[in-house]
């Protein structure tokens, strides 16, 4: 009688498998931190985006609130333990409702996701994170200093290089990426986990 044996799995599945449970093990939220950028792309190619948002925007809409729980937010971000993350689009918005479609139902902790959209940036806006990609009314430098001193994670898009923020988005080899200022995040009074700096393209340091 021959005793059937089992094909050895290729070397990359076994590392992908390692990787999986080493994630697990470590409480790694649902995609792996080590593939955060195939995961973003791979979620947004896989969620039809309308006609006229780019694959481009789909990924940067996924990105916004990929990155919520990588931040540290002070203790008095919320007043209530079920009011809203709000992700907030300043300016020109790129989404359509293609970013309401992508955070439904989704919530960081007991804080459902909210989308507000704003002509422009003010002391008083209650965002915890805010997109700025061109602002009609208002200069980029002048929306970030609005909120500089808040507890909210600047997002300036790639079409806006060398504007500040704390995260900035850049294209390169055709791929969404992202450069990340932890000087501009702790003048916001908040902290990137080093698990998404190691991602990120760059990283500027506090001079």
């Amino acid at each position: 009688m021959t005793i059937p044996t089992r094909r050895a799995a290729p070397r990359s599945t076994l590392h992908a498998r390692a990787a999986v449970r080493l994630a697990w093990l470590r409480g790694a939220p649902a995609c792996l931190l080590a593939l955060l950028l195939a995961c973003v792309t791979g979620e947004a190619r896989s969620q039809p985006a309308p006609a006229d948002v780019s694959l481009e925007y789909a990924v940067k809409a996924t990105y916004l609130y990929k990155l919520a729980p990588f931040v540290n937010w002070p203790p008095t971000t919320f007043t209530a333990a079920n009011e809203p993350f709000r992700i907030c689009v300043a300016g020109d918005d790129p989404f359509g409702h293609y970013l309401e479609k992508q955070v439904a139902g989704r919530s960081l902790g007991t804080h459902p996701f909210e989308v507000r959209r704003l002509d422009a940036l003010t002391r008083d806006a209650a965002c915890q994170i805010v997109f700025i990609s061109h602002l009609p009314s208002q200069s980029i430098h002048d929306a970030l200093d609005a909120v500089s001193g808040r507890p909210v994670l600047t997002v300036v898009d790639s079409t806006a290089p060398h504007q500040g923020g704390i995260v900035q988005f850049v294209i390169q080899r055709g791929r969404v990426r992202f450069v990340i200022d932890t000087g501009e995040a702790a003048r916001n009074h908040i902290t990137i986990s080093s698990k998404l700096l190691n991602l990120a393209l760059a990283v500027r340091e506090p001079t």
